[in-house]
């Protein structure tokens, strides 16, 4: 039986919005904890940032 990549099954990363929204939550509470800086402040800083590229199928990745 072949297995579907993750972005494929999981809901959370079909829509690359949500996907996008909690991803930068994720990241700013874990830089948060790291470095004592506010998530909020982090959060604005990666939510201006707009040069991530889309999330690409690599061939084979599921096997």
């Amino acid at each position: 039986m072949k297995n579907k990549p993750l972005i494929e099954t999981n809901p959370h990363l079909k829509v690359p919005g949500n996907y996008r929204k909690a991803l930068i939550a994720s990241v700013a509470s874990s830089t948060a904890i790291e470095t004592g800086a506010s998530i909020d402040s982090i959060a604005r800083v990666l939510a201006k940032s707009r040069k991530t590229r889309p999330i690409k199928k690599t061939p084979g990745s599921a096997q």
